[in-house]
């Protein structure tokens, strides 16, 4: 019937691709991210699309909110699909649970060096013992598993994260009965760049002290949360979750929903009115995480908030020589020249993640071609991790803030409703310059825009698209206006 079985695995692949784009599309780069980010089709069986995600509370969140319209787009997209199924795909290893991380010779030690970030180092790694926090418990508050090798000691330190560590450790050594020095701690990076593995450190090593300590992504927060008010549980939820020491939470760029925002910044404030260290970590600052309400924003911009910035080329090299000296612990034979090592640190600048992959390639060319890696053979290894200069990511707050500067008004007229000719023309520029210089759907910019509707915000674009076209002064200012958001 069909051509080949790979083929019919492609066309599925393509359709898959375009009900993403038209979720996207429809609901916006935030909302997609949030909940849309992780869901896969994985087969299709007697007309049934099978779509898996990785937490029960995106499976519940899906089903209550937008399954009709995945239903939909999958039906239109996917040929000879009538209906979904939606189930959490399993985790690949089995969490070990234990009461609390035991110190010392009492457990595994990690490998030295073996992770700097988030990554690990795939075929060279061994299989990484995870432990549950302390406190985990059958009543919605069950925290997400730590790796044992992601402790202090395997953090490894350069410019661009030293300022990060000195502050877990001195939130994770305080002497008992000492007030908390920075409360929240907020470390915010892009992705691979050591968040998590600073966060679990901390836990450890506050677990280790005998104090009571919950770990958590923003995920599981919110489904512990939602689990608790199904099962008219909540009170005891936030009675546990408020009688901690030390709250880390991850990832909190993903917390959704308003009355889940309250409770989470009802509990924050709780912790540290009483004295209880809170440690949280994003991937952007708290002011830029626009999809959270602004109390939850000014309360996690209330303690120290530090960036973990680009690894740097010293760093990227002492991460590359640790991931090389784990994978020949497994493999003798794998040697890789200082000259080698240096050239990929060179040319791959982005995470740990990243280099991570670089060394896997690496040890493939050399145990399947029986040959070492040289400048030459890396260069083709790792092509496809070498990427271009990625332009820097523009808000649409920026984007407000200097066109009102340009055209001598002020962002609170551009909000505004005042349609005189000297804040509607910068206004529809600010429209416009958003459009094209950020992923934000019509109706999100538009309420940005002091609550506009998108059909406003596409007339913008359409009046700015004409005039660039017909009047030269005003395309260079466009155009200066975008040089300067992108520098």
């Amino acid at each position: 019937m069909h051509s080949s079985g790979e083929a019919l695995r492609v066309d599925r692949d393509e359709a898959w691709d375009r009900v993403r784009r038209r979720l996207r599309a429809e609901l916006g780069d935030d909302v997609f991210s949030s909940w849309f980010g992780r869901l896969d089709l994985v087969e299709v069986i007697d007309g049934v699309a099978q779509l898996s995600v990785p937490t029960r509370f995106l499976k519940s969140w899906i089903q209550a909110h937008y399954l009709d319209r995945v239903r939909t787009l999958v039906s239109a997209e996917c040929e000879g699909v009538a209906e979904i199924n939606l189930f959490v795909r399993s985790a690949q290893r089995p969490a070990i649970r234990v009461a609390a991380v035991e110190s010392g010779a009492g457990g595994p030690r990690p490998q030295p060096g073996m992770r700097s970030s988030e990554s690990k180092v795939g075929a060279s790694a061994p299989s990484p013992e995870r432990i549950q926090p302390a406190l985990a418990d059958a009543d919605g508050l069950q925290g997400s598993p730590l790796d044992r090798r992601l402790t202090f000691s395997s953090f490894l330190v350069g410019r661009s994260n030293a300022l990060a560590h000195a502050a877990g450790e001195r939130v994770a050594r305080i002497e008992a009965g000492a007030p908390p020095l920075y409360n929240p701690l907020y470390v915010h990076s892009a992705v691979g760049l050591g968040k998590t593995h600073l966060l679990q450190a901390v836990a450890h090593e506050v677990i280790a002290s005998g104090k009571r300590v919950i770990y958590l992504t923003a995920d599981r927060f919110m489904y512990g949360f939602v689990a608790a008010l199904k099962a008219q549980t909540a009170i005891a939820f936030k009675e546990r979750l408020r009688g901690i020491d030390l709250l880390v939470i991850d990832d909190v760029q993903f917390l959704q929903g308003k009355s889940i925002q309250q409770e989470f910044c009802h509990t924050i404030n709780a912790l540290i009115d009483a004295g209880r260290q809170v440690v949280i970590a994003a991937d952007r600052a708290p002011g830029e995480l626009e999809s959270l309400d602004e109390r939850v924003r000014s309360r996690l911009a209330g303690g120290l908030v530090v960036e973990m910035g680009s690894l740097d080329e010293q760093l990227r090299i002492k991460i590359l020589e640790t991931r090389i000296a784990a994978a020949r612990v497994h493999h003798q034979s794998f040697e890789v020249s200082p000259a080698v090592v240096g050239y990929v640190a060179r040319m791959i600048t982005t995470n740990g993640r990243d280099l991570d992959g670089a060394v896997n390639r690496l040890l493939a060319h050399t145990t399947l071609s029986g040959s070492s890696a040289t400048v030459e053979s890396a260069e083709t290894a790792i092509r496809d991790l070498v990427r271009s200069r990625e332009p820097k990511k523009v808000r649409i707050e920026d984007i407000q803030k200097l066109v009102a500067t340009h055209y001598n008004v002020s962002r609170a007229d551009i909000l505004s409703s005042r349609r005189s000719a000297g804040v509607v023309k910068p206004r529809q520029i600010a429209m416009y310059l958003s459009k094209q210089l950020t992923l934000r759907s019509l109706p999100e910019i538009g309420r940005r825009f002091g609550g506009r509707d998108h059909t406003t915000v596409l007339h913008a674009v359409r009046k700015i698209e004409g005039c660039v076209q017909a009047d030269p002064s005003l395309r260079d200012d466009v155009e200066l206006l975008k040089r300067m958001l992108q520098e």
